[in-house]
């Protein structure tokens, strides 16, 4: 028997947006891997397979554990919350699989099933957010040294994207969100719109809509759960939704100018 290693990101957590492929892929596994809350998530969808749950800091006996069931020939789905490509286990499999000498021509076959990120579920609850050039950055100082995180905010800062901040802050991480609104600062106004989003459509959702100068009052939406906008130059507030202009409605005007006849 052949075994196969899905990569299956389910989404925010709520099944409504788990994408179809995410479902059948888990659907057709008879073992289960992940870590435990995202394996939580799922729940309802493993009766009777076997699971095997990890703490968040077992990242590489996740990875070696799924290859090895797979090449035992199992058919293994290491689930993760929003995206496995986006801050995600797919980077760390390939790193693995390439260290062995994988051949994905003729070895184990991986197939990722890619799933609503953070950015895409929190963008919808907040507005129209992204609708021009976005950065997003991880405040997770773990795996990335913060002097590297702060050159990467001082760069979208400077290009006036649209921000996205993944892990803004946990229990041992106070100072990073703190360091990166003086960054922001520096090239944006105070009245810049700022949306917090925790907990995106699951039972815990919260959304708070404030601004970089009263960014501070917030430190208690913060945690792990908790994603972060800062809009840009352009973007501005309606009713407790941030709207990003994509710049139709100019580039319209601007042709009925110049054609009056052109009908849009």
């Amino acid at each position: 028997m052949n075994g196969k290693l899905y990569i299956v990101g389910v989404g925010p957590g709520h099944h409504d947006h788990m994408t179809f492929r995410a479902k059948e892929a888990i659907a057709e596994s008879d073992t289960i891997v992940g870590y435990e809350t995202y394996v939580n998530l799922v729940q309802d969808l493993i009766e009777g397979k076997t699971i095997h749950r990890y703490a968040m800091t077992q990242e590489v006996e996740r990875a070696h554990q799924c290859i090895d069931l797979a090449k035992s020939g199992k058919i293994v789905s290491l689930v993760s919350s929003g995206d496995p490509g986006i801050y995600g286990m797919a980077g760390l499999i390939y790193e693995t699989l390439a260290e062995i000498g994988w051949n994905p021509d003729n070895g184990l076959k991986v197939e990722i099933v890619p799933g609503v990120s953070a950015l895409n579920s929190c963008a919808s609850i907040v507005g129209s957010p992204l609708m021009t050039d976005f950065a997003v950055v991880s405040m997770s100082d773990l795996l990335v040294p913060w002097e590297v995180i702060q050159k990467r905010v001082e760069s979208a800062a400077q290009g006036d994207f649209v921000i996205v901040i993944y892990n803004p802050a946990s229990k041992k991480r106070v100072h990073q969100l703190q360091d990166t609104r003086k960054v922001l600062l520096k090239y944006r106004k105070p009245s810049t719109p700022v949306a917090i989003i925790k907990g995106a459509f699951r039972e815990s959702q919260s959304m708070v809509m404030t601004n970089l100068e009263n960014l501070p009052n917030y430190s208690d939406e913060l945690g792990m759960t908790t994603t972060v906008i800062v809009g840009n130059s352009s973007t501005y507030t309606y009713k407790d939704l941030m709207i990003n202009p994509r710049g139709y409605k100019s580039k319209y005007n601007l042709e009925e100018q110049t054609n009056p006849n052109l009908k849009v």
